[in-house]
């Protein structure tokens, strides 16, 4: 679904080719209890036809997580009248908005808890009343983590290749991260000691029945550097805990 996300985002922007919404911070990680702010700048709209015509500042915030579809959580219309309304599930007990002119917002979080740890996206809609066409961009997305220091850290194992895979030119080898307490998380991975840049494949996190998270990450190497008998480590971050686990031919798995 993200996926999706990312491709409507792509081609909303085409749409516009004027307007670039800017979200900052990028990351943002506070304590359970605490307050999230956000910020968005909605850029400027200069195309000629809304120029012409009254263009009404719209911005708009999308709450997503893993393997969820984008809900809206408040919409901010700025004219020369101010409303805010809200999606379903959401209240101004919860979440607020203010805005420092007519292009600045930003999306306040009153006292967080884990499952407000999602990908927030703000978004914009300039309408002007002679264009047929409404132009709609949303910012990159800013990810916020909500940690707890009571929450427990990641559980993994990591798998080694199979004997078939050991017969051809590459081989894969499988980290698995259970019983995470939160839907976002960071993996890496380490060969011999070295960070690995290439051949990392990592789904997003999958809601669990127990209301935790599961996630796997692969990483493919060549037959002949597995068969040097390295420490290939694996790394997953959530929030402020972590887990590493490594695997090497001759042991197996490593602790």
């Amino acid at each position: 679904m993200l996926g999706t996300l990312c491709t409507l985002i792509t081609a909303l922007t085409c749409v516009s080719g004027v307007t670039v919404v800017t979200q900052k911070p990028p990351v943002a990680t506070v304590r359970k209890g605490e307050t999230a702010t956000l910020d968005c700048n909605l850029g400027t709209t200069d195309t000629l036809d809304c120029n012409l015509g009254t263009v009404d500042n719209i911005a708009g915030w999308y709450k997503q997580v893993p393997g969820g579809v984008p809900q809206c959580v408040l919409r901010w219309y700025h004219t020369g009248w101010s409303s805010v309304d809200y999606g379903s599930g959401f209240s101004s007990h919860k979440f607020t908005s203010n805005h420092q002119s007519k292009s600045d917002y930003c999306l306040i979080i009153n006292n967080v808890e884990e499952t407000d740890s999602a990908v927030y996206y703000c978004q914009t809609q300039n309408d002007s009343p002679i264009t047929v066409i409404n132009t709609v961009v949303f910012g990159q997305g800013t990810k916020l983590f909500v940690t707890d220091s009571t929450l427990p850290p990641p559980v993994l194992t990591i798998f080694p290749p199979s004997s078939d895979e050991l017969k051809s030119s590459k081989v894969t080898l499988v980290c698995l991260a259970s019983q995470m307490a939160m839907g976002y998380a960071d993996v890496s991975w380490t060969a011999g000691g070295n960070p690995v840049t290439g051949g990392i494949a990592t789904s997003g996190p999958v809601p669990q029945a127990d209301k935790t998270f599961q996630l796997s990450s692969c990483l493919t190497v060549d037959t002949s550097e597995w068969n040097q008998d390295k420490v290939f480590s694996c790394k997953v971050t959530a929030g402020s805990k972590f887990a590493e686990k490594g695997i090497k031919k001759s042991v197996c798995s490593t602790e």
